[in-house]
């Protein structure tokens, strides 16, 4: 869950202090490694398990976790997370034997349960999913930051580290994203299933580099992340925008390497977990810090373990994708895990587990086949393959040992899932378990459907019917229902139009609704380019703009007809450009707006569009053929549900 109890770096001393502290730590670190301090004799595995909050009624983000906290206070295993619609719980460590699985499983739906009966009072619901389909960015204002002070101080630092004016999200699937945001809550999109996985500091080495090598097909398989605010994007794209929520960097003239906050990491691990944590702090400032009062060498000094607080507060503002976690057991030994961050949140409970099964298995398994991971696979390639599997998903084709190139379906099936079975088999877990959840994994592979393939597939079928917001919506009351059903996302059926009981749009906002893929003309353009692009676009509105993508004016199809009707009554109409004939200071309307809001301005002023505006800069536009289309599916709803129309 990480260190709450911390403040923003403001006076130098206090830095200094901490700065003392954090190299303290690292000291400590190494003596505790170098003279057999760490529990070997148990390998235990925990998880985290984060969610989204949505209404019940429009499956929206639903920013009431403060009260759902106050009701169920007497729950330690329930925190906060970074904005107001999402909620995160501790699963207690499983020695990794036995039915370590399914006890995990029945505590996460236990825990679940316990959330969801309190959000029925708020009505609410709790829903897992790596990005929630119905978020859009002006959920992820600082107005929903959740009002912790360790939230304020990390958005704060973050912002004065940041080499520029606003955040910038850009990349590439099926559709495009770009798109700038002032805040670094976009984080705030991200919801994951965190599991750990305690291993000796002996074989911590080998054992994270096998964790680097297993990421992408684990990940590929997993992968529950494709859509982000509307846009069909990466398998996976919590990666992308997670790294790019939180990066500061800024574009130069020159070759200079910066790394970003978040990253996969640049070579393998060579000697000690230690590596890991000097190389954080050598490249990365420190953002936050804490009351630090534990001098942790003198702890060391009368053998006591220490906490180890100052690292752990640094550690967790650098967000490896498969991070190191140093921690004390209930004997009072310290020990090391490894956290996997790759994995997100559902599709469903049973989902995430079989995730869970297949990378712990597999880390066994590839332990025990192998003495050195490096002396099969070069980490380019596995770099290479974490990209991949991020963009990709279960379609992506891997670098694998002795420069093999494997689609990934085929790599999990005939040789990772053996090796995970063997792994799970060789810690004495459960044959029931083993079967339940690895056949899950089995059965993804043979479908080739995951989360991500489901999202995709079903979000691009609707949209050719329904308006984008209503796609959306259904999607997501679907992961609702099949969640609650608990049924593997392998068994999910494609969702249809009809599977949304309500649909509430009067309350959406302008940016929910408006058209954004826009043509548009200068002033200086000739008429005659205008007539012939609202004839070869059916559109009947084209707007104006300048160089700089502000709103000038607007041409209308009754305008253009006005202008070849007098056309024709003149015989001087030569040069005549966009510019002439343009309504100057069109009626325009922010995204923020509501959509009822459009609509008055729309019949009070008797216009037919309504061109969106930022500022001044044009971002959208709003036609009567919206309305049109949102009124007709309300229309066609309303007739499926007569029964006297059947």
């Amino acid at each position: 869950m990480g260190e709450q109890r911390v403040s923003l770096l403001e006076d130098a001393n206090e830095k200094q202090q901490f700065m003392r502290h954090l190299l303290q730590d690292v000291r400590s670190l190494e003596y505790m490694l170098d003279n057999d301090w760490f529990e070997k004799d148990i390998t235990r595995i925990g998880a985290e398990q984060e969610m989204v909050l949505v209404d019940k009624k429009s499956f929206k983000p639903a920013t009431i976790a403060m009260e759902a906290l106050d009701i169920m206070k007497d729950k330690p295993w329930l925190e906060t997370e970074l904005a107001k619609f999402n909620l995160e719980i501790t699963l207690d460590p499983q020695e990794f034997k036995g039915k370590c699985f399914s006890l995990i499983e029945q505590e996460t739906r236990y825990k679940l349960k316990a959330i969801q009966d309190t959000l029925d009072k708020l009505d609410s619901r709790l829903l897992l999913t790596g990005i929630l389909p119905t978020l859009r960015k002006h959920h992820l204002v600082m107005d929903n930051l959740t009002p912790k002070t360790r939230y304020k101080a990390l958005m704060t630092a973050i912002n004065n580290q940041l080499n520029g004016n606003e955040y910038e999200l850009k990349f590439v699937g099926i559709d495009e994203i770009h798109l700038k945001h002032d805040s670094p809550l976009l984080e705030a999109c991200n919801t994951s299933f965190q599991v750990h996985l305690q291993v000796h500091p002996n074989d911590f080495v080998k054992m994270y580099n096998i964790a680097q090598t297993l990421t992408a097909p684990v990940m590929a398989i997993a992968a529950n992340s494709s859509i982000v605010f509307g846009k069909r994007l990466w398998h996976e794209s919590r990666i992308a925008l997670f790294q790019q929520a939180l990066d500061t960097r800024a574009a130069n003239h020159h070759m200079r390497e910066r790394s970003p906050r978040v990253s996969f990491g640049h070579d393998w691990l060579k000697e000690s977990v230690v590596e890991i944590y000097k190389e954080d702090i050598a490249r990365f400032r420190v953002w936050i810090s804490g009351n630090v009062r534990e001098d942790s060498w003198e702890k060391i000094q009368e053998g006591i373990t220490p906490k180890l607080r100052a690292l752990q507060i640094h550690n967790g503002t650098v967000y490896r994708w498969n991070r190191p976690c140093y921690g004390i057991s209930p004997n009072g030994k310290p020990h090391l895990r490894i956290e996997n961050r790759v994995l997100p949140s559902g599709p469903t409970v049973i989902d995430e587990m079989s995730n869970a099964a297949f990378w712990l298995g597999a880390m066994i398994g590839m332990s025990n086949a192998v003495d050195d991971i490096r002396d099969h696979i070069t980490f380019p390639d596995v770099r290479d393959n974490f990209g991949k599997a991020a963009k990709f998903g279960i379609d992506s084709k891997l670098n694998w040992f002795n420069d093999k190139k494997v689609p990934t379906s085929d790599l999990i099936q005939y040789e990772l899932l053996p090796l995970a079975r063997e792994g799970l088999r060789s810690a004495n877990v459960d044959e029931g378990d083993i079967d339940r959840y690895l056949g899950i994994i089995e059965e993804r592979t043979k479908k080739g459907m995951n989360g991500a393939r489901w999202l995709l597939r079903a979000y691009t079928h609707m949209k050719e019917e329904i308006p984008e917001d209503e796609a959306l919506t259904i999607l997501t009351s679907c992961i609702s229902e099949n969640q609650y059903q608990e049924n593997p996302i392998h068994e999910w059926n494609e969702p249809s139009a009809l599977d949304l009981k309500e649909y509430h749009p009067y309350k959406l906002k302008v940016s929910e609704f408006m058209t954004t893929d826009l043509f548009t003309v200068q002033p200086g353009d000739i008429i005659e380019l205008v007539a012939e692009m609202l004839d070869w676009r059916k559109i009947r509105y084209m707007p104006v703009e300048d160089q700089q993508g502000n709103l000038v004016g607007l041409i209308t199809s009754r305008l253009l007809l006005r202008h070849y009707v007098s056309s024709m009554k003149r015989e001087d109409v030569t040069n005549i450009c966009v510019g002439d004939i343009m309504i100057e200071k069109p009626v325009t309307i922010g995204p923020d707006a509501t959509i009822t809001e459009a609509m008055e301005i729309m019949r009070n002023k008797g216009i037919g569009c309504l061109p969106v505006v930022q500022g001044n800069e044009l971002i959208g536009i709003i036609t009567e053929m919206d309305f049109l289309r949102i009124s007709s599916r309300l229309i066609q709803r309303l007739k499926d549900q007569d029964p006297g129309d059947k």
